[in-house]
């Protein structure tokens, strides 16, 4: 395991997906954020194709045709950026997230064309049973993810319909998902495709790696310039970023999702 390790050589790690932002955001995370939600919609409409076990709908469907439709649980930066491709398409699209301004902020840049939902067990069941798409864009950061969608509600949905559960990297918010591979990306269950590949920005390297490297350059300069201790004494979002330290894990979600004590 990766942290028993960092822990055993007393490493100073800092993890990505725990550094802030002054606003609160997780600016390292970002990028692979958006590329994953992005590239939902874009594998999604890919294994709705029959000759993949898909059920053989367009997303933007054609003129005299219902587009598809696609259901995004969770409106953070990964799910927000699946609701823009879904739209760009022209499917038809439901966002479900807890937070209000989320919904608000979504319902504002589209103007009616997406439909906001509150998430709760009601909601879900009855927007997953109609989804030919189903994104998960769960995300507590550095902790598992919650089980948003169980095994009931997956099995109510069309036979070839699709599920990209972008969740997989904190153990995936689908109860009927597993960890793939981009050797074999999809596996069925119930008759719906469940794609789970936990490095879905590798597909993209290009890009991926372009903006991941402009959103850590400047803690990179920071700390070659101030050296690592003062860069963190002085920056509070990227002290937050440390994980690990003299042996130990400091971050409390990590520790409890690795079922470590922390310092």
């Amino acid at each position: 395991m990766l942290a028993k390790q960092l822990c055993k050589k007393g490493i100073l790690g800092i993890a990505y997906e725990t550094v802030e932002g002054a606003d609160g955001s997780f600016p390292l995370l970002k990028p692979m954020s958006q590329v994953a939600g992005r590239l939902a919609i874009q594998l999604g409409a890919y294994f709705l194709q029959s000759q993949y076990g898909g059920s053989g709908v367009l997303l933007g469907g054609i003129p005299g045709t219902m587009p598809g439709h696609v259901v995004v649980i969770g409106a953070g930066n990964s799910g927000a950026h699946s609701v823009q491709m879904a739209v760009g398409v022209g499917a038809r699209v439901t966002v479900l997230d807890l937070d209000t301004r989320k919904l608000e902020a979504l319902d504002t840049e589209y103007r009616g064309r997406v439909v906001t939902l509150m998430s709760n067990p009601a909601n879900i069941e009855h927007a997953v049973a109609d989804a030919d798409l189903l994104v998960g864009a769960v995300l507590i950061p550095a902790a598992k993810a919650p089980i948003v969608v169980s095994a009931k509600m997956v099995a109510q949905m069309r036979p070839g319909s699709v599920i990209v559960d972008i969740a997989i990297d904190q153990g995936g918010c689908i109860e009927t998902i597993h960890p793939t591979s981009h050797e074999k990306p999809v596996y069925q269950m119930h008759g719906v495709n469940h794609y789970a590949v936990p490095n879905m920005p590798a597909l993209v390297g290009r890009t991926s790696t372009m903006g991941l490297t402009q959103a850590t350059e400047p803690y990179l300069a920071m700390m070659v310039q101030k050296g690592v201790e003062r860069a963190l004494a002085e920056h509070k979002g990227l002290a937050k970023g440390v994980n690990t330290r003299g042996g130990r894990i400091v971050y409390d979600e990590v520790a409890k999702a690795v079922g470590f004590d922390r310092a």
